[in-house]
């Protein structure tokens, strides 16, 4: 064999080779583009976790304090399972409820009739602290979905 065709052949092999090291780094990353439009995407997106005015413990004052959740995804999310809880680990658990696309719900402390924009935990004690305290989102699978946290101690900001 020629020297020359022994060079071609190292030549083709290591471009092949590097074709191979770009086409491995380049797929996991358009194969990610591709998956992301079909996960539903649920987040955190207010908290209202010091009622306004005096903590009085009434429903009402309960009521005031509430975290808000966003579908930012088109479709609806079934959100039937998943849970709403705080650093104290006191957890809201969604039953039966879907999310519709682009809507926003607002999961209130105290009593209530649940409704499309309007759930309630149905607790007689303010849950969120006003220091410093999460807010964790659950998916039916016990992953964390998003968390926003406030105060000493905590980033704020969604998580």
């Amino acid at each position: 064999m020629s020297s020359s065709a022994a060079t071609a052949r190292r030549l083709a092999a290591a471009s092949l080779a590097a074709a191979a090291v770009v086409g491995a780094v380049a797929l996991p990353a358009s194969a990610a583009d591709h998956a992301r439009p079909d996960r539903p995407k649920v987040e955190i997106s207010q908290v209202q976790y010091d009622a306004p005015g005096r903590d009085t413990r009434t429903n009402r004052s309960l009521n005031k304090e509430w975290v808000e959740l966003t579908n930012t995804t088109r479709r609806a999310v079934n959100l039937d399972g998943w849970t709403l809880s705080d650093a104290d680990g006191h957890t809201y658990t969604f039953d039966h409820y879907r999310l519709a696309g682009r809507a926003t719900v607002r999961i209130h402390t105290g009593e209530g009739r649940d409704t499309r924009t309007d759930l309630y935990q149905d607790r007689s004690r303010h849950i969120w602290d006003n220091r410093s305290d999460a807010a964790t989102l659950r998916n039916h699978h016990d992953r964390i979905v998003d968390k926003e946290s406030w105060g000493t101690g905590h980033h704020g900001g969604h998580h």
